[in-house]
């Protein structure tokens, strides 16, 4: 296994952290409370993390974070994962989830259909499972009916929806004013 660093760093919601190696981001951690219990979580998922300042590459994915918890939609396609470790099912599942894109959601159902052999169940639990949340955004999957489902990162689902409405995205059932012609004019 390569070797792991880490930083933590404020946002406007709390201290995050972000743990890579030399082929990528392994974890993102969104706030614990406090910059401390964030430390803290870090350091029980990664301990034989060091504690470093960000790369070049890896400052650019910390800016992001902050801005789209800031409130400015970001997009994460060119970051590098480190999956080491990870689940060969949850990969699939994480690279499935990497292809919706902002301002887009899907359901589990429908990650399941686009996988072989997957189950809403299991395609919910790996997302539970998900180590780099935000950039793999598993809070662009939803339940049936545009339901948020669950959301095991703090702040749970109030958490996914405000991640959801900070990026666009339409969920829940569609009112009669999203169907109204100027609602979709002034959206663009």
């Amino acid at each position: 296994m390569a070797q792991l660093e880490f930083a933590l760093f404020d946002t406007p919601i709390g201290s995050c952290g972000i743990v890579w190696s030399v082929r990528g981001v392994v974890g993102v951690q969104l706030p614990e409370g406090s910059e401390r219990a964030t430390g803290a979580r870090v350091q029980r998922r990664y301990p034989a993390a060091r504690e470093a300042a960000p790369s070049a590459e890896m400052q650019r994915v910390v800016n992001d974070i902050v801005g789209l918890l800031g409130g400015e939609p970001r997009d994460f396609d060119y970051v590098k994962i480190d999956a080491d470790g990870v689940a060969d099912f949850n990969r699939r599942v994480y690279a499935i989830a990497r292809t919706i894109p902002l301002g887009s959601t899907l359901s589990y159902g429908e990650v399941e259909r686009l996988g072989d052999r997957m189950l809403a169940r299991e395609v919910g639990q790996a997302l539970g499972e998900n180590p780099t949340p935000i950039i793999v955004p598993c809070h662009r999957v939803l339940g049936a009916g545009g339901k948020p489902g669950g959301f095991s990162a703090p702040g749970g689902v109030d958490t996914k929806l405000r991640l959801l409405t900070i990026e666009g995205a339409q969920f829940g059932e569609p009112t009669l004013f999203d169907r109204l012609p100027w609602a979709t004019k002034n959206a663009s």
